[in-house]
């Protein structure tokens, strides 16, 4: 028995070389067919997900009003889980609701007002560039001889390039708006299968955690299961915290931006708010990419409102940074603001908006595993787990920290710090 599970063992291994290095060979070197049915999966699967994000997101809400009814009354365990869901589902309608009727009908005339005034805005700029000019003949010669120079490969691109593109734009319009129509009716269908999915989710959340246990122990030795099931908690916790605190922290910021912007009346309230508490979802970088379009907008009406906002603006983003962001976020990442900014740019740079968004939590998971990684060796070998114990490039214990001088702390090298002691 014992030799069959050994060759059964080996034969299991061999098929899983063979089929990775199948796999690499047509990543690296073939058509990637493998990612091409990956990303059908995760298209056939997508409702799915859909539900999964929306059951994350509202599983506080649901255990909160739970405990609520619970407080209040005694009742069976799935019907207190039946109310809590609906409940909870009832209150983002009505959320929804309250949204689309008073924010949307301002927001949409915000835009048709920005349209509408475009060309007052154009001659604006337009009479800035030209007194800019008149102040400046050098800036002007500059530009006209610029123009005079690039004017012939300006006329090629406008005819070689610019009107093809258009001709085929033009042409393609019906099937661009059919595509777009199935599209948006494509989403709306996995929108409603994810809320069933979501719903069903919340409904049976500890069974999917304690099936989710039974296998991981099942595939894995009770001491790596453990571990892996601890790994899963850090991960859920560095998640739950930073996305559902970063959202409810962007909804406060954008409440108050429209509460102060109505005051001061600045124009495109509604629109200004919306982009400044959207993009205050992105870590660090993102307080600055929704005021400078904001800012130039208010410019466009009245250079001294502009002042006003990009004042309140840093006011705003203070208040946020050392006051609300803290008290909702708290250390929910771990990170210092150094692999922050790290996180956010190689995020960005790979996926865009979203991996400026997913990015910190991703890397925190990441560096949470490192240092545990770190702290399991370290302990294995008897040294101190602290950096501040190896600021002489080699370990020292906290005892003989106590005795050191600010010269050994520094780094001196080690023949003067004997010479110093003797």
């Amino acid at each position: 028995m014992e030799q069959e599970r050994k060759y059964l063992y080996w034969g299991l291994t061999a098929f899983c070389v063979i089929c990775g290095a199948l796999v690499f060979y047509d990543t690296v070197f073939q058509n990637s067919v493998l990612f091409d049915y990956i990303g059908k999966l995760v298209t056939i699967l997508s409702p799915v997900s859909y539900g999964f994000v929306m059951a994350y997101v509202l599983s506080p809400v649901v255990n909160a009003v739970e405990r609520l009814l619970c407080a209040r009354r005694r009742m069976k365990k799935e019907l207190v889980r039946a109310l809590s869901i609906l409940i909870t589902w009832v209150g983002v309608a009505v959320c929804f609701y309250l949204l689309l009727s008073v924010l949307l009908p301002q927001l949409y005339a915000s835009i048709v007002s920005l349209v509408g005034n475009a060309e007052a805005y154009y001659n604006t700029i337009l009479g800035w560039i030209q007194k800019f000019l008149e102040d400046n003949p050098n800036a002007e010669q500059w530009m006209s001889s610029m123009m005079a120079t690039y004017y012939h490969d300006m006329m090629q691109w406008l005819r070689n390039t610019l009107l093809p593109q258009v001709q085929g734009a033009l042409a393609s319009i019906t099937t661009t708006l059919t595509t777009g129509f199935l599209v948006i009716i494509n989403f709306f269908k996995n929108l409603l299968v994810g809320i069933i999915v979501s719903v069903y989710l919340l409904a049976t959340k500890e069974a999917f955690a304690a099936t989710g246990c039974k296998m991981t122990y099942s595939f894995f030795s009770q001491r790596r299961a453990a571990q892996i099931i601890d790994g899963a908690k850090a991960v859920n916790r560095i998640f739950s915290g930073f996305f559902r605190g970063k959202l409810l922290d962007s909804l406060i910021i954008g409440i108050i931006c429209f509460i102060c912007s109505s005051i001061v009346n600045f124009p495109y309230t509604p629109l200004i708010s919306v982009v400044v508490g959207v993009t205050n979802i992105i870590p660090f970088f993102g307080p600055f990419l929704g005021a400078i379009p904001c800012a130039f907008i208010i410019l466009l009406d009245s250079p001294m409102k502009c002042l006003y906002f990009i004042v309140f603006i840093i006011i705003l983003q203070q208040f946020d940074g050392n006051i609300l962001g803290p008290k909702i976020l708290g250390d929910s990442t771990g990170l210092s603001s150094f692999w922050v900014i790290v996180a956010i740019l190689v995020g960005g740079g790979l996926w865009g908006i979203l991996g400026m968004f997913i990015g910190v939590p991703l890397f925190a998971c990441l560096y949470t595993g490192v240092r545990k990684f770190c702290v399991w060796r370290l302990t294995e070998k008897g040294l101190p787990i602290h950096a501040y114990n190896y600021r002489t490039h080699v370990p020292i214990t906290d005892e003989e920290m106590q005795q050191m001088t600010i010269d050994d702390l520094q780094g001196k090298p080690e023949p003067e710090r004997r010479s110093k002691k003797q």
